[in-house]
């Protein structure tokens, strides 16, 4: 199986040990308590999972500028985003100093020990300066952007030990799993090629068909469907109700012992090219081979080129992963073929020739109760998505 990103093996900084565990709480009943951000409780779940191996915790000042401007942390690991504990107060505490992290998304609920590195201040041109060169944007109307300028300017770095998964594990207890039990279950099903594909949205036909080309012309065997289930812009399909859908198409439209369905507890950053980077980072640690990356993928708005998040990938020094990029164009049903293809394999079709919804066009036939065409959405895929509509209206 692919080795994890930056280490020979993987390292999850969840406490195991129910006395380690039990320990700790009891502890940081002393210690001065800070209220994280949703992500910070993001980056902490993804630190506990082994998803953002060999991260030990939260990066100081040098590594923030170096992961910003160069993708590289001080010690020269290839990172493409910065992983910060961020807070608005004045943090007066000492390095060594342990403290304990509550979790916003869970009632300030204990999650996590940090160890205090550094206190430092991103100064306003350091702050503008990570968004400019996280996000390609310092404009707040970009989701991303806007979380990030809202998370406030101290940065507490330091290594951490994480007590949960925040609410993930219990709220989809079928589908979050983390990177070492995705490791697993790709070795139980003797699996040795994975295909990964990223997904914060339900699977249409084109989604559909997009996976089946990947794994056919990479010949995988196994698909790894790997869905966020953190927070998203408002408009965004909750995550239940994308999680049944994927379901849905999964158990009709592919053969069995195939595909494997689960989520990471994430906020979305939105950031585009560098998200893809970090997506692939962790797709790696899963033990996968290749990870699909589409048009405008992990993008929003109009803030990225079509083929930013591939190009992004060529760009990188030789060495900074080892898994291999899918780089697909967008997929869409062709009336003329009666199948789906990639739009760029077909170059005498028109718009015209092609069945193309846009979100808000799906949206809305969904509220109104309207059939979604056969070609562009399974019929089964299509009940689940409009009875949630229908019972939101």
């Amino acid at each position: 199986m692919i080795s994890p990103h930056g280490s020979e093996n993987l390292n999850p900084l969840i406490v195991e040990s129910s006395e380690e565990k039990e320990s700790l709480i009891k502890a940081s009943e002393s210690m001065e308590k800070v209220v994280v951000s949703s992500a910070a409780a993001g980056n902490l779940v993804m630190l506990g999972a082994g998803y953002f191996n060999p991260l030990t915790g939260f990066m100081n000042k040098d590594d923030v500028l170096g992961v910003a401007n160069n993708m590289k942390t001080s010690n020269g690991l290839f990172w493409p985003t910065p992983v910060m504990n961020l807070v608005k107060d004045e943090a007066n505490f000492q390095p060594g100093q342990k403290i304990a992290l509550l979790d916003p998304n869970c009632d300030n609920a204990l999650i996590a020990i940090q160890t205090v590195e550094k206190v430092e201040i991103l100064s306003d041109d350091e702050l503008d300066n990570v968004i400019q060169q996280t996000f390609g944007t310092k404009d707040k109307e970009h989701p991303g952007v806007q979380t990030l300028y809202g998370q406030g300017n101290i940065l507490i770095s330091g290594d951490v030990k994480v007590l949960n998964y925040s609410y993930f594990d219990k709220d989809f207890p079928s589908t979050f799993r983390t990177a070492v039990q995705i490791r697993k279950s790709i070795k139980e099903n003797n699996w040795s090629n994975v295909v990964a594909f990223q997904t914060r949205n339900p699977m249409h036909r084109a989604h559909e068909e997009l996976c089946r080309m990947a794994a056919e012309q990479v010949s995988a065997d196994g698909i790894l469907i790997h869905m966020l289930l953190g927070k998203l812009k408002p408009g965004d399909i909750p995550a239940d109700v994308r999680d049944q859908a994927i379901r849905t198409m999964v158990e009709h439209y592919f053969p069995a012992n195939f595909v494997m369905i689960t989520g990471y507890g994430f906020d979305m950053l939105y950031a585009g090219p560098r998200e893809a980077l970090l997506h692939a980072v962790f797709r790696q640690n899963c033990g996968c081979n290749h990870l699909i990356v589409g048009r405008d993928h992990a993008g929003v708005g109009d803030y990225y080129g079509a083929f930013d998040a591939q190009d992004i990938f060529d760009e990188l020094p030789d060495g900074s992963l080892k898994i291999q990029i899918f780089k697909a164009d967008h997929t869409a049903y062709s009336k003329k073929l009666n199948k789906v293809v990639m739009m760029r394999d077909v170059d005498d079709h028109t718009k015209d020739d092609f069945v193309l919804l846009s979100g808000t066009k799906v949206r809305e036939m969904l509220s109104k109760g309207e059939s979604l065409p056969k070609e562009f959405a399974r019929p089964e895929v299509a009940k689940v998505l409009m009875d949630h509509y229908m019972a939101n209206e």
